[in-house]
């Protein structure tokens, strides 16, 4: 009978250890993956024409080298655009990742802030919404009807050489409609000399 009891005893205190560590403390933590971007492509559409495309790279990736912006974006002086982006990871150009359709997918963890030359614009006015109050025209909106970025709307001024810097931060949990750009985690951070003629 005493050998009966402490079987018991044991299996009662088996099965407790085995509860307790299918618990959710010892869950392994949902991690953050990290997108890597090797080409930004920003493409500047107007209402009817040729798109203007200005590119930034990085061919090592995560590496110790940031992207390079390639060149300016020159646009018509009074014209009217919408940007998009082509952005990719092409670190192994036999697998290149869109990673725009990885931020599109994750749309409530990410959103692009702008910074351009005061006058540039005439729509919108201002000079963006990096460290300042200015407006930008966003045409697409995450699921919880917050803005992202992925789609804005642009009218040009007058003749000038300006500067368009176009920031993406990366939210996760952190993400609000009145968030900021030094919110979250800076996956990129391009200035791009912007000429309007």
């Amino acid at each position: 009978m005493k050998n009966f009891k402490n079987y018991l005893l044991a299996s009662a205190l088996g099965f407790g250890l085995l509860l307790s560590s299918c618990g959710d403390d010892d869950a392994p933590e949902e991690e953050n993956v990290v997108e890597v971007f090797t080409d930004v492509t920003l493409i500047f559409t107007p209402t009817s024409g040729t798109p203007v495309t200005a590119s930034a790279t990085d061919p090592d990736g995560a590496g110790a080298s940031p992207l390079v912006v390639s060149g300016p974006i020159n646009l018509a002086a009074n014209t009217s655009y919408t940007l998009t982006y082509d952005i990719k990871n092409a670190l192994d150009p036999n697998d290149v990742e869109d990673i725009g359709a990885e931020i599109l997918e994750e749309d409530n963890e990410h959103q692009f802030f702008f910074q351009f030359t005061d006058g540039a614009f005439t729509d919108p006015t201002g000079n963006g919404n990096i460290g300042a109050s200015g407006t930008v025209n966003y045409d697409d909106m995450d699921e919880n009807g917050c803005v992202v970025g992925l789609e804005t709307s642009w009218t040009t001024g007058d003749a000038q050489t300006a500067s368009f810097r176009v920031n993406l931060q990366h939210q996760p949990g952190e993400k609000t409609c009145s968030t900021g750009s030094d919110t979250g985690d800076t996956d990129f951070d391009l200035t791009f000399v912007l000429n309007i003629q």
